[in-house]
């Protein structure tokens, strides 16, 4: 028998709607030849507890229900291994399933994944932590600091915050080192994303040929003295065509090495770290399994 555990993060605008979902994890999940089972994650630290015995106990598949961020902390238990993950998206920007063509309505998401396929997909690697969806360094790194604050969510708290943090951001020169071919240094890098996935969140598309399972990684990198030429093409960060902005750079890569002159935080699928003046971030081939109704972009 088929089983499957459905993950709940009570935190990320479920309860409300929750005898909505069972519905439809009922009339879809539960059926001939699988047991359904419901557990609710009372902090991070529990929800991977409870990920991590899913997987000890043999759970073929786990169904979170939340945002990027319980998305990315459950992913990160099931690296690895063959439990795979499907995604019930109740957050704001809910980057992972726009990228896989998930429906946003949780009920439709659900019905969705009942049908939906198993693929394996790369995961990105920065200084041993993995992430799922994007890794950040620069402005767009300390977004998240003031964004954490709000106390809503949605795309215009996240243009408050990137306003807030730009004008305390400090540029400092940024030297690349990108599968030890090619050196790039980039004196005020505004934004310095490397994005396993094609979003952001919230719609917007920073790296739109990021592919899933093709082992490699896509680094975009935007300078401050540009920013009026990007806010002049802002409508491409949502259209996927930021990559035909002449000012902003793009390279595929397995391997990345970075060196800069301060310590600052890096943040990885939403969550601020601390990091080092170096950092190699690399590519983890095929790490994942997903549920997945349309692969890529």
């Amino acid at each position: 028998m088929k089983r499957v555990l459905v993950l709940v993060n009570p935190k990320a605008g479920v309860p409300r709607f929750f005898d909505l979902l069972r519905r439809a994890f009922d009339r879809f999940w539960d059926v001939a030849g699988t047991n359904l089972v419901y557990q609710f994650s009372q902090s991070e630290e529990d929800g991977i507890a409870k990920a991590k015995a899913a997987v000890a106990n043999g759970v073929e598949i786990i169904l979170v229900v939340g945002g990027d961020g319980t998305v990315s902390s459950i992913g990160r238990v099931l690296l690895n291994t063959d439990t795979t993950i499907g995604v019930v998206p109740t957050g704001s920007g809910n980057g992972f399933a726009r990228h896989f063509g998930i429906p946003l309505s949780p009920a439709k998401a659900i019905a969705a994944l009942a049908s939906a396929s198993a693929v394996t997909i790369d995961v990105g690697v920065m200084n041993g932590a993995p992430f799922l969806v994007t890794c950040s360094m620069a402005w767009d790194a300390s977004i998240v600091r003031s964004f954490d604050k709000m106390p809503i969510r949605g795309i215009l708290p996240y243009v408050f915050a990137g306003v807030y943090e730009f004008f305390d951001f400090q540029p400092q020169r940024f030297h690349a080192r990108i599968d030890d071919r090619e050196e790039l240094v980039f004196p005020d890098p505004l934004f310095f994303t490397i994005a396993n996935l094609t979003q952001y969140g919230g719609g917007a598309i920073i790296a739109p040929r990021a592919r899933p399972d093709d082992g490699r990684l896509e680094l975009v990198v935007a300078r401050r003295r540009h920013l009026p030429h990007l806010v002049a093409n802002i409508r491409r960060f949502f259209d996927g065509t930021v990559h035909h902005i002449p000012q902003v750079v793009s390279r595929s890569f397995s391997t990345l090495v970075v060196r800069r002159e301060r310590r600052t935080v890096v943040q990885i699928d939403g969550e601020l770290r601390e990091a080092p003046l170096e950092i190699t971030v690399t590519a983890n081939p095929k790490a994942l399994r997903v549920l997945a109704p349309v692969i890529g972009a």
